[in-house]
């Protein structure tokens, strides 16, 4: 093509949305006295070409018209495809690499692909007075037919080339990973953003040629400047008027650093800095500053003086500068073998992607194959991140970040690990996921479930092996809740949780002991595992329930936190060992034929208390009353029914701040009668069975019976539902224990005169008292 190398002033016309001066050509863009930095902007830069120039491409340009589905492919790619406009610049970047690894492949095989350009970079320039973004990559570069082909598949055919083009190639086995980051879909996101897009492109099998779009036709031809950019492309976004912020320097980087940094060629941006520079002082101004340094300069010896004439002189002036600005100096730990990667690369790593100041407490670097293929490395961090739980399982977790080909793609993850390991920071680089979605559509994508299922495999293997003592004082109190709960929500995983609890136990006062240290130290005929639960060990230990199997040697388990009953109620079992909460009923002990018998026989002579206690003297107020296995001190316990609430748990279920007393259920359960267990060896069970003997309507003996009934009803945990009537039979009690009669009455105080009544009593004197003074100063003047 021919184009003219004059042109007349007239003729120069200013066309919106062309490419002028070429990210670098000029000397006057740089701003800077390096003349390597200045030829490196040159390099990336497209050359100028005046108004007429460019209108003479614009006519002999071949033209090239979307078809009707363009309209339906814009859409799709605006309204479910991308939601978030910002991610242009991660699918030209993503682009750009794909460019730079061909033809670092093919220069593999053939020694001249890269002699144009030895360089394999991509280079941001934001051109704000022009209104245009420059991202220029030396790759591979396109020749004219490729410029036509990648750049209008798409919009030439719809979505559905492209959408048969991947069935294809999954049904002959082959990866669709090629088809991420083609320019075709990826490529078009470029129009959130900008009005017009201008390609210009060098292969090198073939000459550069321009492409331009303004997404309702594109045209194709040869750059009448000849090859400027050795190799590569260079794609040109002439900027919607909204999408502005996106020509900031710090938007840029930001956007760099979010989605960008890394991939694994160097991404360069454009930008300026402030540096002090010595700069040598001009012979008008030292003769200026001269008067002033006279009275210093004569103090000073003459050795300095001599030495001070043979420095040059300068002085310190601040300078704008702009450079080439390396955005992707953190490299991608996880794309290397574990064995080549040193512990303190970890921890540099983690507190680079994690804005945490602190060393991880652990982590595990792994590939995983199969089904999908990813690589990863996990972090458990050394504190629990403030507001845990706050909005427990509603508020999304963004502590994973999900790559593609070391882009990032997205945190925004309800469901990348479940809730209760939602502490656990990381990273995860899949090469089978498709890069070209938006987060919605990426959330149901059936490869993230075969993902979440072996992080979450993994993440415990890593906390598995965290060393015991670490475990105890530093995970376990910052993360036993999350554990907890994970034993709740986690079905498949139960088994491997439950080896990671930790509970505080009557076998040692201040180490905390997980299951399996707790059935190596059962008993040899021992065949369930005990527990209490209460607000504090003090309580759980003073429990009467427990008294019996700490005498005889037995190891409970103390749960002393609100999730613990929850946890140890969806674990079934634990080693082949049924749990037993001490509270409730099924608690025995094995003995022999003897002392059954002396049981049973006991069983025969309380009979006629235990009949009395459940039909006349607490009536409708227990199940049963029975002698009790558990008890050596005290003299009665309530014990709950094997699937009714302990004291415990109906303490904290009351206390739901949803609780509104209307709930079936929880009607159900709080109804439910409880089975009084008695003491027979103690002194005042011994003595009501007596008094019961003799006469079975004594009533110090019902009182006895309602006062221990109550007393029971505490010290196993539950409330009273009547606490006055309580207090007046303690009352009582009391009263004939100190000999006080009780029909004695309360000592009334003495009445006291309305104080309404002594203030007017009070008002009235002092009128008398007035009239007195008025009468008396009358007197005087009369006298007067």
């Amino acid at each position: 093509m021919v184009v003219r190398a004059a042109v007349k002033a007239e003729d120069e016309l200013d066309v919106d949305g062309t490419v002028d001066e070429d990210i670098g050509k000029s000397r006057d863009g740089s701003k800077t006295d390096d003349e390597v930095v200045q030829r490196e902007e040159e390099a990336i830069q497209l050359d100028g070409l005046n108004a007429a120039q460019i209108k003479e491409i614009r006519e002999k340009s071949e033209k090239h018209a979307f078809q009707a589905e363009v309209n339906r492919m814009m859409k799709l790619i605006i309204n479910s495809l991308y939601k978030n406009k910002e991610i242009f610049l991660r699918e030209l970047i993503s682009n750009a690499s794909d460019a730079l690894d061909k033809i670092r492949l093919l220069s593999l095989t053939n020694e001249d692909a890269m002699a144009a350009n030895e360089e394999l970079t991509i280079k941001i320039k934001s051109d704000k007075e022009k209104n245009m973004l420059h991202i220029t990559d030396t790759g591979v570069g396109m020749t004219k037919e490729e410029l036509v082909k990648n750049l209008g598949t798409i919009a030439k055919s719809g979505t559905s080339e492209f959408l048969n083009k991947m069935t294809d190639m999954q049904s002959d086995d082959q990866s669709t990973s090629e088809l991420i980051g083609q320019f075709g879909v990826g490529f078009y996101s470029a129009f959130l953003v900008a009005d017009k897009v201008i390609v210009t492109s060098k292969h090198n099998n073939g000459t550069q040629h321009i492409w331009e779009s303004d997404s309702n036709q594109f045209s194709v031809i040869e750059d009448p400047r000849g090859d400027t950019l050795g190799r590569g492309t260079t794609i040109t976004l002439v900027m919607k008027e909204e999408a502005s912020d996106y020509l900031e320097l710090e938007t840029i980087k930001n956007l760099v650093k979010k989605y960008s940094q890394f991939i694994n060629f160097p991404i360069y941006v454009w930008a300026s800095k402030t540096e002090t520079v010595e700069e040598p002082i001009e012979d008008d101004a030292e003769a200026a500053e001269e008067p002033e340094k006279e009275a210093a300069e004569d103090e000073a010896e003459v050795e300095e003086e001599e030495d001070d004439k043979d420095k040059p002189k300068t002085k310190k002036v601040e300078k704008t500068v702009w450079d080439w600005e390396l955005m992707n100096d953190i490299k991608p730990i996880w794309q290397r073998p574990a064995k080549e990667v040193e512990e303190d690369e970890y921890k540099a790593f983690y507190k680079t992607f994690s804005k945490d100041s602190d060393d991880p407490l652990a982590h595990i670097h792994f590939t995983a194959e199969g089904e999908v293929t990813f690589k990863s490395i996990l972090f458990v961090p050394t504190s629990a991140p403030r507001g845990l739980f706050d909005e427990y399982g509603s508020k999304k977790n963004d502590y994973i970040k999900l790559f593609v080909r070391r882009v990032f793609i997205t945190d925004d993850f309800n469901d990348m690990m479940p809730k209760y390991l939602n502490f656990v920071k990381g990273v995860v680089d899949s090469d089978d996921l498709p890069l070209n979605v938006s987060r919605e559509t990426l959330q149901q994508h059936k490869l993230l479930k075969v993902i979440r299922k072996k992080l979450v495999r993994k993440t415990l293997d890593m906390i598995k092996k965290i060393a015991e003592e670490q475990y105890n004082d530093k995970f376990w109190k910052e993360f036993g809740t999350n554990i907890k709960l994970g034993v709740i929500e986690d079905h498949s995983n139960r088994t491997r949780l439950a080896k990671l609890l930790r509970f505080q136990t009557s076998h040692s006062d201040t180490e905390l002991s997980g299951l399996e240290q707790y059935v190596e130290r059962m008993k040899e005929k021992q065949d369930k595992i005990y527990f209490m639960a209460g607000t504090s060990r003090k309580e759980a230990e003073a429990s009467p329930f427990v008294e019996r199997l700490l005498k005889k040697g037995y190891e409970v388990v103390y749960l002393t936190e609100p999730v613990d009953e929850y946890c140890i109620q969806a674990l079934p079992e634990f080693d082949g060992k049924r749990f037993q909460n001490v509270a409730k009923e099924g608690v025995k002990f094995d003995e022999s034929d003897k002392a059954k018998e002396k049981r049973e026989a006991q069983e025969k002579e309380y009979e006629p208390l235990t009949t009395w206690l459940k039909d006349k003297a607490l009536k409708d107020k227990i199940e049963k009353a029975v002698l009790s296995q558990r008890l050596t001190n005290s003299p009665c316990a309530l014990v709950a029914s094997q699937y009714g609430w302990s004291g415990n748990m109906e303490r904290i279920m009351k206390a739901q701040a949803y609780q509104t007393g209307k709930d079936i259920s929880t009607n159900y359960y709080a109804s439910q009668k409880k089975t009084l267990e008695i003491n027979p060896k103690h002194p005042l069970v011994k003595q009501m069975l007596k008094r019961v003997n003799d006469d079975a309507e004594d009533q110090t003996a019902a009182d006895l019976a309602e006062i221990l009934f109550e007393t029971a009803t505490l010290r196993s945990g539950y409330q009273l539902a009547d606490t006055k009537a309580y207090g007046d039979r303690i009352e009582r009690m009391l009263r004939l224990s100190m000999n006080v009669p009780l029909d004695e009455q309360i000592e009334e105080e003495p009445e006291e005169e309305p104080e309404e009544a002594a203030e007017e009593d009070a008002d009235d004197e002092e009128e008398i008292i007035d009239e007195d003074n008025e009468e008396t100063t009358t007197t005087d003047k009369d006298e007067l």
